[in-house]
């Protein structure tokens, strides 16, 4: 057991070291500017755009970057490619500074190349859900004002009966067929680049617009969250100082043996901020190999940080689970391994501990917290902090962040008073795009309204509660459904959980409990109340409970799909 002696002398030197990182004249050194009326803090000697970060791969120009199935890019090709593309975007179709491109297509090379070649000539990345239908990215295309798309073969199908009303431009990747749009690689191959000099003459300023990605709502239409070239390039320096101020801490993290060069296993939707932000662009300033799956699969997930001596595996917490479960995960050789990450998702304690005694020690486990609204960044935890704190997601990203609780009036909240918490910082979006309403309903004096109930302990660790929208009130009663699935989560038999509310006409709400069993147990729900009588206070007891052996449904972004399960207990309930 880590004492809180231990933190608290780590915590000391975590400040003088996080000081000394920032101070004028050290490489990620800050400074206080006002930006669109926010005093904020901000790195000031960081690229000014996302073009320039592309530019550091530069420095290991022959490694490999890009790696999906067969394919293999080093970082200077994939940056020629870029120019390629930037150079068709600009000549063939006219893409200028501000105008927005959609790319909706499952992972792959072309996805990257084409985030990249849109940024860097100051045009707007519109990154779709690749699980959308028809529909759906019908109004994404609409809704952003998109001239172009790049969509693979499935969403082609997809959106070909909307095609003609959209008055859109379309390029296809990995065509499975003869199609009458015109292909990827056969466009970029016989155009010169776009020069050097002719994207510095673009002159893309910090505050340009970089991005729109879709919130991954599950019910009615989603808001398109803009963010600045710096929103994102301030996201990337935050993690790069982390992760040099950590291994000044624990510099049994440095990756010495040249055998395992950096490398992440791309393991969840580039359209998602996970995908996009802490695994893709940020290998740019590692310079790391990026390892594209083409969809979630434990059993390869472990054949490819064999084969291809991953370093950091990242993803949602249920992946991290997934691998743990792998009949071949004994059998996997795992030394390459320096990081086990997760984000987007409470990690059961119980994970946790399970993570420390099956991962090799240098396998160091972190949790971090953050939204799209605020591009990946909130807070974050590992190591020991983590070990000290299994219910915490951490302490405020520094060097750049600030994290506060704020009660329903906007008044900062003491240690450990309960509110909503609020992100203020260089990483916060610009706005909901076309939405100023609901801008301002989240964005206030500065701060960011995050949605989420939780408090700051005695040492500053965040503690997450629950969504706002989502707790339980029961009889008058809150309840904070993450607490509930924390103690369900216990029982042995059970794999994954997900406690919600239903109306009732007497109590205003009662709580359920939908639970994934695992294979070869069983369960019934009075041992289960049983079991959980002894941990939490009778009235945070589920009153309805639904067992399956099949995982849970999932959104996009790979979080268990709550609204649907609640709107499928409420039908059942009705028509029973």
């Amino acid at each position: 057991m880590i004492s809180e002696d231990e933190i608290r002398a780590d915590l000391e030197k975590l400040r003088d070291i996080v000081a000394a990182h920032k101070a004028p004249g050290a490489p990620l050194a800050t400074e206080t500017l006002t930006i669109e009326g926010r005093e904020l803090e901000v790195f000031s000697s960081v690229p000014k755009n996302l073009a320039g970060v592309y530019e550091l791969g530069l420095k290991a120009a022959d490694r490999t970057f890009l790696v999906y199935r067969e394919e293999r890019f080093s970082f200077a090709q994939s940056l020629d490619m870029t120019a390629r593309l930037a150079a068709v975007l600009r000549q063939r179709y006219g893409i200028d500074k501000g105008d927005r491109v959609a790319i909706c297509a499952r992972n792959s090379p072309e996805w990257c190349i084409s985030y990249m070649a849109i940024t860097t000539i100051g045009a707007v990345v519109v990154p779709m859900n690749s699980w959308w239908k028809g529909p759906e990215i019908q109004y994404g295309l609409k809704d952003s004002g998109s001239k172009l798309v790049l969509l693979d073969a499935d969403r082609l199908q997809q959106i070909s009966p909307y095609l003609n009303d959209l008055d859109i431009e379309v390029i296809t990747i990995k065509p499975t067929a003869t199609s009458a749009y015109p292909e990827f690689y056969r466009l970029i191959e016989s155009v010169e680049p776009l020069s050097a000099a002719s994207i510095s003459a673009l002159q893309v300023e910090p505050e340009d617009n970089a991005s729109i990605m879709y919130t991954s709502g599950s019910t009615g239409h989603p808001k398109g969250v803009l963010s600045s070239h710096r929103n994102i390039v301030s996201a990337l320096y935050t993690w790069y100082f982390v992760r040099q101020v950590t291994e000044i801490l624990r510099p049994e993290l440095v990756e010495e043996n040249p055998e395992f060069a950096p490398a992440i296993l791309a393991n969840v939707p580039l359209f998602h901020v996970t995908g996009s932000h802490a695994q893709f662009l940020a290998c740019f300033l590692n310079q790391r190999k990026l390892v594209m799956m083409y969809k979630w699969d434990a059993d390869q997930a472990l054949e490819l940080i064999e084969a291809e001596r991953i370093s950091v595996l990242h993803g949602v917490p249920t992946q991290t689970w997934e691998v743990m479960q792998s009949n071949k995960f004994d059998g996997t050789d795992l030394r390459s391994l320096r990081g086990v990450q997760s984000g987007g998702a409470p990690r059961p304690p119980e994970h946790l501990s399970m993570m420390l005694d099956r991962f090799p020690h240098q396998a160091i486990p972190g949790l971090g917290y953050g939204l799209t609204e605020t591009n990946a960044i909130g807070a974050i935890i590992s190591g020991k902090f983590y070990e000290s704190r299994p219910h915490s997601t951490g302490r405020p990203s520094p060097p750049v962040t600030a994290l506060v609780i704020h009660d329903e009036a906007g008044r900062e909240l003491e240690t450990g008073e309960v509110g909503e918490i609020c992100i203020k910082g260089p990483t916060i979006m610009k706005g909901y795009w076309n939405q100023p309403e609901a801008t301002a309903e989240v964005i206030r004096n500065g701060w960011f309204y995050t949605g989420d109930i939780g408090k700051l302990d005695e040492l500053g660790f965040v503690i997450i509660l629950d969504r706002a929208k989502d707790i339980v009130i029961r009889g008058g009663e809150n309840i904070g459904c993450v607490e509930v699935e924390y103690a369900i989560t216990e029982h042995p038999a059970v794999s994954e959980v997900s406690v919600y509310g239903i109306p009732d006409e007497r109590l205003g709400e009662v709580l359920c409990a939908s639970i994934m069993l695992r294979a070869n147990s069983q369960l019934e729900a009075p041992e289960l109340k049983q079991f959980l009588a002894e941990k939490i206070a009778g009235f945070k007891i589920p009153e309805l409970v639904y067992f399956q052996y099949q995982q849970l449904p999932r959104i996009a972004a790979g979080k268990i799909a709550k609204k649907q399960l609640r709107q499928e207990t409420i039908d059942s309930l009705s028509s029973s």
